[in-house]
């Protein structure tokens, strides 16, 4: 099977504007399982009172929040995604919020030549990389739009083998799809976790002074069954893939991830499995 990028994004674009109110239903949840590595994030970025500050692959907009109480009324924040309807949600939490400092565009992550140069102290990106199928476009238009000094910084999941709560669905789905392994360089969960393949993306790109740092981030919730509603709802990537199954034998996919994942439930809940890393760089 060959990859066919342009039918990749075409498909990524659907499944986020179809799990858009999901994941924004699921947000209490997103950001105590992603916040410590959030804080990280645009800490790594420099990001303080007044910057300014792009989010590519945005989402529903939880870091886009966390970004733009930091830097202020004089700073601002653009949140971008491919979806406009999960943007619509970004735009939706920071409002809620009082907030004024925040514009919301639909943007292709590979497509940021639409900015200006040097227009943005930092720029992040929380676990929407991994999903670019032009990476090095992507990285070389976040480092175009930086200020000379200025930082990136983004979030990405490890390895499978340190991420059971997302790894063991995949393959799960994958054996029953009957989908071939991914190749290097393809886009996926897991495709810029293994040692040396972030920083080298970073570097080929002309970033300097390249940091990565591994951060447990364990999913916590009640049992195995809701973590597989979690991932049923709001994981546009486990439906992409199951796009391979017939529709009649899905649910006996999803009983299979449960099952399997009831080896991390715990007196105190399910306790998933999961470890990210957080880059930054300078450009």
């Amino acid at each position: 099977m060959t990859f066919d990028p342009v039918q990749y994004k075409a498909t990524t674009r659907q499944q986020w504007e179809d799990a858009a109110e999901a994941w924004h239903r699921w947000g209490p949840t997103l950001e105590t399982w992603l916040g410590p590595a959030t804080e990280k994030m645009l800490e790594a970025a420099h990001i303080t009172t007044g910057s300014r500050v792009l989010d590519v692959a945005a989402g529903g907009g939880g870091q886009t929040l966390a970004a733009a109480q930091r830097v202020g009324a004089s700073g601002r924040v653009l949140a971008t995604d491919i979806s406009p309807r999960i943007l619509s949600y970004a735009a939706k939490v920071t409002t809620e919020a009082g907030l004024t400092n925040v514009e919301t565009r639909e943007i292709d992550g590979e497509m940021l030549d639409v900015l200006p140069a040097a227009s943005f102290d930092a720029v992040i990106s929380r676990v929407g990389l991994i999903y670019f199928p032009d990476r090095q476009s992507a990285l070389t238009g976040m480092r175009r739009v930086l200020r000379r000094g200025g930082r990136i910084a983004a979030i990405v999941y490890s390895t499978p083998e340190r991420n059971s709560f997302f790894s063991i669905p995949v393959s799960t789905i994958r054996q029953a799809a009957q989908l071939p392994p991914p190749q290097p360089g393809q886009p996926g969960p897991f495709s810029l976790g293994s040692p040396g393949v972030l920083e080298g993306a970073l570097n080929s790109a002309g970033f300097e002074d390249v940091r990565v740092e591994a951060v447990p981030a364990p999913l916590r919730l009640p049992s195995a069954a809701e973590c597989v509603r979690f991932e049923r709802d709001s994981f546009g990537a486990l439906h992409q893939m199951l796009a391979g199954v017939p529709e009649t034998d899905r649910s006996a996919v999803w009983d299979e991830i449960e099952h399997a994942l009831r080896q991390f439930e715990t007196d105190d809940g399910f306790v998933g499995q999961c470890e990210l890393l957080v880059a930054s760089a300078a450009a």
